[in-house]
């Protein structure tokens, strides 16, 4: 099972062999894109852990950048460009966190993976959503409250099953109580999206002690689904995260 995907952005089929391999050495599925377009339209459809650019592709390769930063799901992205060296990929390569430099291969790609792994399970974490089904309440100013169940949590908010229609944009306050969990959570939530039999609610605000432990309990349920040398680098990650 794959723990994160990275938009790998290249028309040189042996760079996009070499780094495909890597990358699935580490569970990350390469999302492999070929034209810069193609690429700005994924960025602003999809959300992804790591975003790889090859600067053969000229001066475009800014343009994936730009929009990895402005793009609302993958401003926090982890950011590498694939540098020949030349001083035209100069200002590129400050814009990126990262630079694989060529000649390029498994070994040398492993090597600038490495140290960038932490921040890619860091972003992995961010909006992991666990599938999970609790009794949720919404509470609505002079309204009836709704009960209904938790599709699944992350760190910013939760899908609920419910054929109640909640409005697109309404300010509710969900009530629930994580599994293995005694104190119940109360959150100021905004509904972000609805559809038949479902909707999605977006934390608003949410006690420091409740983030704090959601936070604890979504990590531990990310480490469960994670191959077991996967697990040993995130619980390094972890530790570094909190000195």
């Amino acid at each position: 099972m794959a723990i994160g995907v990275a938009l790998l952005v290249s028309t040189d089929p042996v760079t996009i062999q070499h780094f495909s391999h890597a990358l699935q050495e580490l569970s990350i599925s390469p999302d492999v894109c070929h034209e810069v377009p193609t690429a700005v339209g994924l960025l602003n459809r999809r959300k992804f852990d790591a975003v790889i650019v090859d600067l053969q592709l000229g001066e475009q390769s800014g343009l994936i950048l730009d929009e990895a930063r402005i793009s609302p799901s993958n401003q926090t992205v982890v950011t590498f460009v694939i540098s020949s060296g030349d001083a035209e990929g100069t200002a590129f390569r400050k814009r990126s966190e990262f630079v694989f430099e060529r000649p390029l291969s498994v070994e040398s790609i492993r090597g600038t993976l490495k140290p960038a792994y932490g921040l890619i399970l860091r972003e992995r974490r961010r909006y992991f959503r666990c599938p999970t089904s609790v009794p949720v309440t919404v509470l609505r100013p002079h309204m009836l409250e709704v009960r209904c169940n938790s599709v699944n949590i992350s760190e910013g908010g939760m899908a609920l099953s419910t054929f109640v229609p909640l409005a697109f944009g309404e300010q509710v306050q969900v009530q629930f109580t994580l599994p293995g969990h005694e104190v119940p959570f109360s959150a100021k939530s905004t509904v972000c999206w609805f559809k038949t039999g479902h909707l999605g609610v977006r934390f608003v605000s949410i006690s420091d002690e409740h983030k704090a432990e959601l936070q604890g309990w979504l990590s531990r349920k990310l480490e469960e689904t994670l191959p077991e040398f996967v697990a040993e680098q995130f619980q390094v990650e972890k530790a570094i995260s909190v000195q």
